[in-house]
């Protein structure tokens, strides 16, 4: 059994069983990765793809379960490199970050700057997506770290680090009749059109379960993942935008949009550092959090690694 039969495996798995897209990823070809597939089935003994002729067209039980631990072991292996370099180079190496296109814009691009200007030698690279996308590329071993808002529901094979809340406001047209000094409640907001981030507009967002809570149905008429958009969208006159303070406190200054803070009506936005529990979180790793997240509660990340056994941390918090 060979490492290389595993990532074939893996790779394969998750291009969608394509070999011929595999074989373009990984600058191989793709008669190389079915005979090194096949080489590996028969000395199992088991089957980990169902075919049609050559075509792969399924994952059987025991690949599946095959599948999961090759994830595993390459995961391990890509720490046995890492700790490793911490001894020879730790100031080189590659980093992989996914975040929200929130993030990607507004927060990150500071924090970023200062981080290559420390590490110059640190291959970077940012994906950009929803909160559900950042967080399969976690799961898929394509991303090291994810930066993600909102409602994040555990999951057994990641960690979790709350590093910041943010309040929520109202983008409004000069003209708008809430411009006029009253007091904004939910049921005010109730009676018009929102246009919201596409994170609250699930089921499982706190800003639904606010309205819900109170017996209110808002009326969202647009969701988009990016709060120029939803601007954009405000100044058109579709409706009332629903952002985060964060994002409008790094734009320009000279908004044509009125902003009114709703903090007290909606529950804080909880920004989210998440990795996967078998990382190993080197030293660039481990400073770029601290950069992005300098408060962040030292206890609960201590309480986090004493429960996952996950040590690579320790040193960032101590």
């Amino acid at each position: 059994m060979k490492l290389q039969q595993l990532k074939y495996v893996w790779e394969v798995a998750h291009h969608g069983l394509n070999v011929s897209a595999t074989a373009q990823s990984l600058y191989t070809s793709q008669p190389g990765i079915s005979k090194q597939i096949r080489l590996l089935e028969d000395e199992l003994g088991v089957e980990i793809f169902t075919r049609s002729g050559k075509h792969l067209i399924d994952i059987t039980p025991a690949g599946e379960a095959i599948i999961r631990v090759s994830g595993d072991i390459l995961d391990q292996v890509a720490n046995i490199k890492r700790l490793a370099q911490e001894y020879t180079r730790s100031d080189e190496g590659e980093f992989r970050l996914a975040a929200t296109y929130t993030h990607s814009r507004y927060t990150l691009p500071g924090y970023l700057a200062r981080f290559t200007e420390v590490y110059p030698k640190v291959a970077l690279s940012l994906f950009e997506g929803t909160s559900e996308q950042v967080e399969q590329r976690l799961l898929q071993g394509q991303a090291d770290i994810a930066v993600q808002d909102g409602e994040v529901l555990p999951v057994p094979e990641l960690l979790r680090l709350h590093c910041f809340s943010w309040q929520r406001l109202i983008l409004l047209p000069p003209d708008h009749p809430l411009t006029n000094g009253e007091t904004i409640s939910l049921r005010t907001l109730a009676e018009y059109p929102l246009i919201v981030f596409t994170s609250d507009n699930s089921e499982e967002s706190s800003l639904l379960k606010t309205f819900k809570k109170q017996k209110l149905e808002p009326k969202i008429v647009f969701s988009a993942s990016d709060a120029e958009v939803i601007a954009s969208y405000v100044r058109l006159g579709l409706g009332i935008g629903v952002v985060h303070d964060k994002e409008f406190a790094q734009t320009r200054a000279d908004t044509d949009l009125v902003k009114i803070t709703i903090g007290h009506l909606l529950p804080p936005c909880i920004t989210t550092i998440s990795a996967t529990k078998s990382l190993f979180f080197t030293r660039y790793m481990r400073d770029f959090i601290s950069l992005f997240a300098p408060d962040l509660d030292r206890a609960r990340v201590r309480e986090l690694l004493a429960i996952t056994g996950n040590r690579g941390l320790e040193s960032a918090f101590d």
